[in-house]
């Protein structure tokens, strides 16, 4: 078994145990939707996440940010357990930094940087392509995706979303402290 697999199974037990997920019917507009999963292709609702902070990031692995796994993972492994969850969505909308299948995108993230957090299949996030995902959090926040590793950062509640350009890392202290700001609510 993938990384990648026990940490979803882990993340779903651990969400199932701390009653996080919001009951059926109260799931925000933003996350009423499913989207294909990285390791099996299966339609995965997002609404689960409801009542958690969010960070989506449209990544890659042949980018000069690729490195930003480490910290995004790092990111999961902190603020997990307070309510927290990256969700990554490999893109090859940018320099065809992605071209690889889902298989080969899974294999990477986990045997590279040990990724656990939970991965999407290849997601078109501009464009007339875009995801509808993605066009509700361009909405959201005026602001699209310039390059990979463009971050949103969605509130408990669903609908506050925050962007942040590629060049933030995950440990810069402005994401930090809007991560730690959204937590305490």
């Amino acid at each position: 078994m993938l990384r990648a697999d026990r940490g979803l199974a882990a993340l779903a037990l651990t969400m199932a145990v701390s009653g996080s997920a919001l009951a059926a019917g109260n799931c925000p507009a933003l996350l009423d939707r499913s989207l294909p999963g990285l390791l099996d292709g299966k339609a995965q609702s997002l609404c689960p996440f409801s009542g958690r902070v969010l960070l989506v990031v449209n990544t890659a692995s042949r980018c000069g940010y690729t490195g930003q796994y480490a910290g995004l993972e790092k990111l999961q492994e902190t603020y997990g357990k307070r309510g927290l969850t990256v969700l990554g969505f490999p893109s090859n909308d940018f320099g065809n930094q992605e071209p690889g299948s889902d298989k080969d995108i899974a294999e990477f993230c986990s045997m590279t940087y040990g990724v656990k957090f939970p991965m999407f299949s290849k997601t078109s996030v501009r464009g007339a392509q875009r995801h509808p995902f993605y066009a509700d959090l361009v909405k959201a926040t005026g602001s699209e995706p310039a390059w990979n590793f463009h971050k949103y950062l969605i509130a408990r509640d669903g609908r506050t979303v925050t962007s942040f350009p590629s060049n933030v890392a995950p440990d810069s202290s402005v994401l930090v402290r809007e991560i730690e700001a959204a937590l305490a609510k």
